[in-house]
């Protein structure tokens, strides 16, 4: 039985802190896990520039509204769906991700919660798991799955390693040249045809 594992950001939709840099004029906020491995360190560099430029989730949210999914990827999404069980597993946060989910046709998501205070400010995150997207496909092998995933970021990588069969997606010319045993594909339909191999 097979568990097909998805990151979000960046292969079934825009990077959201991407778009929201250029909404809030904010060009640092552009740097993402495709730049920073570490993501516990970029995200509290990430809450560091809100607290400066005085932005909080509001902000954040107007921006999410306004972002539909990559072309072709909600079609991607329910051929996939039909195929294969499917979780998205992303290091976004949930009062990121719903407005995304439901242009998705509401896809199973495992995700992190931001810490928010009543004024909006977001002070902090709290992490699902440690290493969310390795543990999770570790876990689901645990009781008898066997996964492929895909990703197109540093922190996509070990869960991309631990898999039966593992893809980079959209992914970057550095990350690609630093795993290159690991496939990598720019379009849904060559992902598409790369998984149903797998079957």
């Amino acid at each position: 039985m097979y568990i097909t594992c998805l990151d979000l950001e960046g292969v079934l939709v825009p990077e959201i802190w991407i778009a929201f840099a250029e909404a809030s004029g904010i060009p640092e906020l552009k740097k993402t896990t495709r730049d920073e491995p570490d993501y516990e360190k970029l995200m509290n560099w990430r809450i560091g520039v809100l607290k400066e430029h005085g932005l909080g989730l509001k902000e954040i949210q107007e921006t999410i509204a306004k972002i539909d999914p990559l072309p072709g990827a909600k079609e991607f999404l329910d051929e996939l769906r039909s195929l294969s069980q499917v979780i998205i597993i992303s290091d976004t946060f949930e009062q990121f991700a719903g407005p995304l989910m439901k242009k998705l046709g509401w896809p199973t998501i495992f995700c992190n919660t931001l810490v928010v205070e009543e004024s909006g400010e977001i002070t902090g995150f709290r992490m699902r798991i440690e290493d969310s997207k390795f543990a999770t496909v570790k876990a689901l092998q645990s009781i008898g799955y066997e996964t492929i995933a895909s990703g197109d970021s540093y922190n996509d990588l070990g869960m991309i390693k631990a898999s039966k069969a593992g893809f980079l997606f959209k992914s970057t010319d550095q990350i690609k040249r630093e795993n290159p045993g690991i496939p990598a594909y720019e379009t849904y339909e060559e992902l598409l045809a790369a998984i149903k191999a797998c079957f």
